[in-house]
């Protein structure tokens, strides 16, 4: 009997919590449903496909100007780290006992990069960077790895086709749709 109590109690509280869940505003006066504008505001994932990237473009000169500005002081000139995280190098260096794990040589795709950088960067102003300036960043970036070229212009067309150098090194633990079951 000892071990029905406490199982009963968390019944009793489920059951509490769902009776009100969705009625706060009701219940408390203050609150309301977000608005479509509110929700669109926030809603900026990008998918590894390429689904979700905003129209415009950028290239590396831009992103060299941009990472100058922005992005220098914490990852350094050239992305070699210092005070932050190292952004280039360490091609090779996934199966070493300190392996560096930079966009480089460890990030699947380059979508995850541009979805990562507008969403977080710059660290002391998330979210400030237009479109353009993410493209022209994340350009800069994967030159920096030796990825693309200096002459490359990012747009969302041209971003998803790149073949990051760690696509591979991933493996889910569930399987596509429609994949045989091992």
């Amino acid at each position: 009997m000892p071990g029905r109590i406490p199982c009963l109690a968390a019944l009793a509280i489920a059951v509490i919590a769902a009776s009100g869940a969705g009625h706060a505003a009701e219940r408390y006066g203050f609150g309301r449903p977000a608005t479509p504008q509110e929700i669109a505001g926030w809603d900026i994932d990008v998918s590894p496909s390429g689904a979700g990237l905003p129209p415009g473009r950028g290239d590396v000169r831009q992103g060299e100007a941009i990472f100058a500005a922005k992005c220098a002081s914490c990852h350094g000139a050239h992305g070699e780290g210092k005070p932050m995280v190292r952004l280039v190098g360490g091609i090779g260096t996934l199966h070493d006992k300190k392996p560096k794990k930079t966009v480089g040589s460890f990030w699947p795709y380059a979508t995850t990069l541009f979805d990562y950088v507008r969403r977080a960067m710059p660290l002391n102003a998330p979210q400030s960077l237009n479109p353009d300036e993410v493209y022209a960043v994340s350009a800069y970036v994967l030159f920096l790895n030796g990825i693309v070229a200096q002459d490359a212009t990012l747009d969302a067309d041209t971003l998803a086709k790149i073949k990051m150098p760690n696509r591979g090194g991933f493996v889910s633990a569930f399987s596509p749709p429609g994949a045989a079951k091992p």
